[in-house]
C-alpha cells in the first residue's frame, strides 16, 4: 500500500492563522466583557448609595416639615447642627459618601432648602512618580 504525503500548503498555514486570530479575538472579548461587568457592578453600587442618600434626605425633609407645621420647630430634629444664621445642617453619610442638607425656616410655615449637596471623600494619591518637567 502506497501512502500519499500529506503536503503542508497555503491552506493549513491560513487555517493556522485564523485559529490563532479567532483565539485571540476570543480572549479579548472575554476580558473585556469582565471590565465592563466590574464597572457595571461599580457604578450599581454608587447609583444605590446615592439613591439611598437622596431617600433619607428626603425623609429628613418631611420630618422637618412636621416639626415646622407643629410648634416643636426645627430645633428638636435629632442630629442636627444651627449656625450662627439660623440654618439647620444635616450629614448623612453611607461609605465614603455623604449628603449634606441645609434647610431654614421661613415665614408661613414653610422651609427653603440652602443646600443639598452630594459629596464624596477623596484623596490623591501621593506615590505616583510624574516628571516635572526637569
Amino acid at each position: 500500500m502506497r501512502h500519499i504525503p500529506i503536503k503542508l500548503g497555503p491552506l493549513a498555514l491560513l487555517l493556522a492563522v485564523i485559529s490563532i486570530c479567532m483565539t485571540t479575538l476570543g480572549i479579548l472579548s472575554f476580558a473585556t466583557a469582565r471590565a465592563d461587568w466590574s464597572l457595571a457592578e461599580t457604578y450599581a453600587d454608587t447609583v444605590r448609595i446615592r439613591y439611598g442618600l437622596e431617600a433619607r434626605g428626603q425623609q429628613f425633609l418631611s420630618m422637618a416639615g412636621e416639626a415646622v407645621q407643629g410648634s416643636a420647630g426645627l430645633g428638636g430634629l435629632p442630629d442636627t447642627e444651627t449656625d450662627e444664621e439660623g440654618v439647620v445642617w444635616k450629614v448623612f453619610t453611607e461609605g465614603e459618601y455623604g449628603l449634606r442638607v441645609g434647610i431654614a425656616p421661613e415665614e408661613g410655615g414653610s422651609l427653603r432648602v440652602v443646600s443639598w449637596r452630594m459629596e464624596k471623600e477623596w484623596e490623591p494619591d501621593e506615590d505616583m512618580n510624574l516628571w516635572d518637567g526637569f
